[in-house]
């Protein structure tokens, strides 16, 4: 920073795809300060390090980065400044500073943001941000590389539409946006939809890095870093690819081949997505191109892969009845090695539960890292569960489990939690009322393109009753074989995106209590149609997810009758679906246990 003369340097948890999970080489986090959560920026000048990151990742971010000499900034808590404010307050009474950043993995609204503030705040023109490759290459030593892994194709019969059909759907709607010829698309979840492809660059999410270009007749896929092995998947991949006119270029070839593009086939403008498209490459768009040749606004995509067709749904269907077999085995063995006395950690627990996954067929990993938390541990949302010395499971008290997997037809996400010995009175209570919660959002009835955020109060009205609340949101949406994270649907007070049916979303509601206990009850739901009427259309849930839940600590007068109805259909529908299978399984013993966990209570 002396040497190049920053005042400031920004770094960013994301990578250059705004991606939810990053690849080891941009976790520059860990590598600065230590901290691993998926969220957060830090701020570094000559006398201050700070981690800017929200509610999820609080209590992590202060265990992770103690000693580090590096400062939490609890974004969302009164009196925390952004990072462009805090920057201004930092610096005040200096006429220009110079603002260093990662371009790749900075967004456009943010580095337009922050250029406002130094505009307002320093008098002096020579204030800048420099966009720079990377800031941190430099400095790491042994940095990843870009991960370059395995490229598989998927085609009609898996995902429902063919890569062709969703060209033409894209071109459609280009030919809707004045003067369109182009589509840029850099959300990897998104490119995967398009050419029906998957990777593993990422964990957790079978994505590959690359940019993905879409004129009205070419098709530019920036995605090589490696040579392809001959005989490869990925060599076949590519090859029936470039059959139906997909042109293959190097990953890192984007910046050059879009100033060829605009020069020799850009006929108009290039639409972008400003919430999706990384600083660096806006900046060299509008160099190429000219700002006044770039359209923006909310990808099509991201409602259109929301919206699942009917093969998609088939396939959550089967991959939740799938799941569920595996989620009721680690259950049954749960219980039965806590019986025995055995000694159980938490790590034990969550590789038993992946094993068994493991065992379905199609399984290509899990959809997160699974979390596996008893008592305190489960306090904290986004829990890391320890490899080593992990803490035990007491037949006492409340274990939260949170995992799902990754298959060739679906995603899966479900927790659990478990009473796993007698439990206090509060226990009690709050799982009650966390389950009574995610009831109600289930039997919801609501109007065709209800907003997201009026769903959201129907989960939590009963708790508010009793003073009780969790910072998350209620629901997001999931995607096939895809990342377990999707929007644009989000079922949290925030969020006004319209539902419609054909969209898959979780219904997680919590109570976190630090110190002590956390619970968390989590289905997937699919939005169906409910008929029309002069009111208009209505829509429902229907739930996917095939797992009991334990009845054993509930205090059933804090049920309505409606409630209880709902849970006892549920429980004895669980048993009928899954009984046959778990038998051949396990044996007769896991009948008589699943009989008795979905008994009907009154």
């Amino acid at each position: 920073m002396s040497r190049k003369q920053y005042d400031v340097v920004l770094v960013s948890a994301s990578d250059p795809h705004k991606s939810e999970y990053s690849a080891a080489r941009w976790m520059a986090m860990e590598w600065l300060g230590g901290y691993t959560g998926e969220a957060g920026d830090m701020v570094i000048t000559a006398d201050h390090a700070g981690l800017w990151t929200d509610s999820r990742y609080f209590i992590q971010a202060q265990a992770e980065l103690q000693g580090s000499g590096v400062v939490l900034h609890k974004m969302g808590e009164p009196g925390t400044l952004s990072i462009p404010e805090w920057i201004a307050r930092h610096f005040a009474g200096r006429d220009a500073i110079r603002v260093a950043a990662c371009g790749e993995c900075q967004s456009v609204s943010f580095i337009s943001e922050l250029q406002e503030v130094l505009n307002r705040s320093f008098q002096n023109e020579d204030s800048e941000i420099i966009l720079s490759g990377d800031v941190l290459d430099y400095l790491w030593e042994d940095r990843p590389s870009i991960p370059s892994s395995e490229i598989i194709t998927l085609d009609e019969a898996e995902v429902g539409m063919t890569r062709q059909e969703k060209f033409a759907w894209i071109r459609e709607f280009m030919a809707g946006q004045p003067g369109c010829d182009a589509v840029l698309l850099s959300s990897l979840d998104q490119i995967a939809w398009m050419l029906n492809v998957r990777g593993e660059d990422i964990d957790y999410n079978p994505y590959v890095i690359s940019y993905l270009l879409v004129s009205r007749d070419r098709v530019l896929w920036f995605v090589k870093k490696d040579e392809v092995e001959e005989g490869s998947e990925t060599e076949d991949s590519f090859a029936l690819l470039a059959s139906q006119g997909v042109e293959i270029f190097r990953y890192d070839s984007i910046f050059s081949e879009l100033y060829t593009f605009a020069e020799e086939s850009l006929q108009g403008k290039i639409y972008v997505d400003l919430n999706s498209l990384n600083a660096q490459l806006y900046a060299t768009l509008c160099d190429a191109a000219g700002a006044e040749n770039i359209l923006s606004g909310a990808s099509p995509v991201i409602l259109k892969k929301a919206l699942k067709n009917e093969k998609e749904i088939q396939g959550f269907r089967q991959v939740f009845f799938e799941d569920g077999i595996a989620v009721e085995r680690f259950l049954y063995w749960l219980e039965k090695a806590l019986a025995q006395g055995e000694s159980v950690s938490e790590w034990d627990a969550a590789q038993k539960l992946n094993s068994l996954r493991a065992e379905i067929e199609g399984y290509r990993g899990n959809s997160f890292n699974t979390i596996s938390a008893y008592g305190p541990g489960a306090a904290l949302p986004h829990y890391c569960t320890p490899t080593h010395q992990a803490p035990l499971i007491r037949p006492e008290g409340l274990y939260l489990v949170d995992s799902g997997g990754q298959y060739f037809y679906g995603t899966t996400d479900i927790t659990r939690t478990i009473p796993v010995g007698p439990c206090s009175e509060l226990e009690r209570k709050d799982y009650t009322l966390v389950l009574k919660a995610m009831i109600n959002l289930s039997m919801a009835v609501f109007p065709d393109g209800t907003p997201s955020c009026q769903l959201d109060a129907l989960a939590r009205i009963h708790m508010w009753k009793s003073h009780r609340n969790y910072g998350h949101g209620t629901g997001h949406g999931i995607g096939f074989f895809s990342g377990v994270h999707e929007g644009p649907q989000s079922i949290r007070p925030t969020v006004s995106e319209p539902f419609r049916a054909g969209m898959v979303t979780s219904n997680e509601p919590g109570i976190y209590r630090e110190g002590l206990h956390g619970v968390r009850h989590e289905n997937i739901v699919l939005c169906v149609e409910d008929g029309e009427n002069e009111f208009g259309k209505w829509l429902r849930f229907d739930t996917l997810t095939c797992c009991h839940f334990d009845t054993s600590i509930l205090m059933t007068e804090l049920l309505s009758a409606q409630e209880i109805q709902w849970l006892n259909a549920y429980n004895e529908s669980v048993y009928q679906r899954l009984v046959a299978r778990l038998e051949a399984c396990e044996g007769e013993d896991i009948r008589s246990w699943l009989r008795h966990k979905t008994l009907p209570i009154k």
